[in-house]
């Protein structure tokens, strides 16, 4: 999930659960809000996480010299291998 979407289900789990008054037989408007606002609280938590990780992961040396190599062929005098 990324971290728009868990944005996403915060505001409209916000809104069913504060600004919502419907009475469904069967279901609870509010209980849904809330385990929505939860979802995408546990999901922004997990996208923030993944990208601070992925930047921790990033190796930031220069690479290693290349060393050219050169080996005699018969019909050349030097040839890069």
């Amino acid at each position: 999930m990324t971290i728009g979407g868990s944005i996403a289900l915060i505001i409209i789990g916000a809104i069913l659960a504060y600004a919502v008054d419907v009475d469904l037989s069967g279901v609870d408007i509010r209980l849904v809000g809330l385990i929505l606002m939860l979802g995408g609280l546990i999901g922004l938590v997990i996208g923030i996480v993944r990208i601070a990780s992925a930047r921790r992961a990033v190796d930031r040396r220069p690479p290693p010299p290349r060393d050219e190599y050169y080996y005699e062929d018969e019909y050349t005098h030097r040839r890069p291998y």
